[in-house]
């Protein structure tokens, strides 16, 4: 967080009425990152997808299994080289909202046509599971997506929403639960929706039990596997963990209260893929293992104080000035974008004589460093005020991170008859 003096001289529908929408492809604008190997610049393109599920009338209580289809990718393979069939692994979200909201890992089988070189990707399918807790309208909308291929080399080009959320392709109605029972509300997230045999997932989870010990475990098919760790929840029941996968038929992450799966007392399965890391070493050859350490998600400011311009008494008028220039660095490396806000003090001047926080406007301008995953995305122009209005800010994806350079044009409208003096407020930016 960061502050920043600032000185002025001068309804859904019931069981009866429920009605089901059949699913329909959508296209959306998608910006996808090539592998650096490729050489060539993001591609910002449209993608087409639909999202369907198993039941479009499920009752609270119920778990719902969503594919997500990728009809047509933006991207296309990146190099001349041809790619050999089956060794495309999918990986993406949908997006829940409506009646309840959530973001739902979907993955997809390593199975895919072949590719010639610099040709369109096949269309591909991924799914994933979640849990409805709440009766209503739900919305699916498909959400960023990543293709990896192991040939050779692994390689990944993830793909995100451009203007999220992309629109609508599937509605479903969600029935009160008629037994009356106990709606198990627990649900998980992971930090990945892929990783190589041997690698990390985080898993966060929230509504289990508060203080009670959560067992993370891997599944395969109906199957756990012996990848297991264990973390306590909080006194929301809300925890944080993070599981090793080794097993390679790894194809989804539970979480659960007690000594073995409950499906009453757990949350999951939340797709999850172990992508192949190239195969074993050859005789007389070595293998090379290197790693990138995630950082932090920080910001500068150039300054702490802004001199704004003069307004004459009796004719009132505009103060101008600029914001002192703020650079966001996000060198996190992981799905999560950003949010820079800000909120403003009424101006004090002379004699306790003030100016409204209301009475400043900005307007936002964010550049985006060269190579960096994500783009910048400036906020509106209008008024800043005491509640607050967004800077800046990045999309979630599947690969986030980069360096941003913020600025904004601010101007405080100063009534005509306004004491004279000078008057300050304070102008707070937070980071999240």
């Amino acid at each position: 967080m960061g502050a920043l003096v600032v000185a002025a001289g001068g309804g859904f529908a019931t069981p009866a009425q429920a009605r089901v929408t059949v699913s329909a492809p959508v296209e959306f604008p998608t910006h996808c990152i090539p592998p650096a190997i490729a050489g060539i610049p993001p591609i910002d393109g449209t993608t087409k997808a639909e999202i369907t599920v198993d039941n479009a009338v499920p009752k609270v209580g119920d778990t719902v299994t969503v594919t997500y289809t990728v009809v047509e990718a933006a991207a296309s393979n990146p190099v001349d080289l041809a790619l050999p069939a089956d060794i495309m692994t999918p990986t993406g979200t949908v997006v829940v909202a409506g009646a309840q909201t959530a973001s739902v890992s979907v993955s997809g089988p390593k199975r895919n046509d072949p590719v010639p070189g610099k040709g369109v990707f096949p269309s591909f399918s991924m799914t994933g599971t979640f849990t409805v807790t709440a009766p209503g309208e739900i919305t699916l909308s498909p959400g960023d997506y990543n293709i990896h291929t192991s040939y050779l080399v692994e390689l990944d080009t993830p793909c995100t929403v451009t203007n999220p959320p992309a629109p609508v392709s599937q509605t479903i109605i969600a029935m009160d639960d008629d037994g009356g029972g106990q709606v198990n509300e627990r649900a998980i997230r992971l930090g990945a929706a892929s990783g190589k045999a041997g690698a990390s997932v985080e898993v966060t989870g929230s509504k289990f039990s508060a203080g009670a010990d959560i067992t993370l475990a891997g599944r395969a098919g109906d199957r756990q596997t012996a990848d297991t760790t264990t973390v306590r929840a909080d006194d929301s029941g809300g925890f944080s963990g993070r599981l090793t996968v080794n097993d390679p038929a790894t194809t989804g992450i539970v979480a659960y209260e007690g000594a073995a799966w409950d499906a009453a007392k757990g949350a999951g399965p939340q797709a999850y893929t172990v992508t192949t890391g190239g195969g074993g070493v050859p005789d007389n050859s070595q293998r090379l293992d290197a790693s990138v350490r995630a950082g932090t998600l920080s910001m500068i400011q150039a300054g702490d104080a802004v001199q704004m311009s003069e307004v004459d008494f009796g004719r009132g008028g505009a103060s101008r000035g600029s914001l002192q220039t703020v650079t966001v660095e996000d060198y996190r490396g992981g799905p999560a974008g950003w949010s820079l806000t800000g909120k403003v003090t009424d101006f004090t001047g002379p004699g306790g004589a003030t100016i409204g926080a209301s009475a400043l406007a900005w307007t936002p301008v964010c550049a985006t460093k060269k190579g960096s995953p994500s783009t910048c995305a400036a906020g509106s122009q209008g008024p800043v005020g005491s509640a607050g209005a967004t800077l800046a800010s990045t999309p979630n994806g599947t690969l986030t991170g980069g360096e941003f350079t913020v600025d904004a044009r601010l101007a405080l409208s100063v009534p005509a008859y306004t004491a004279p003096g000078a008057y300050s407020g304070v102008l707070t930016l937070t980071l999240t």
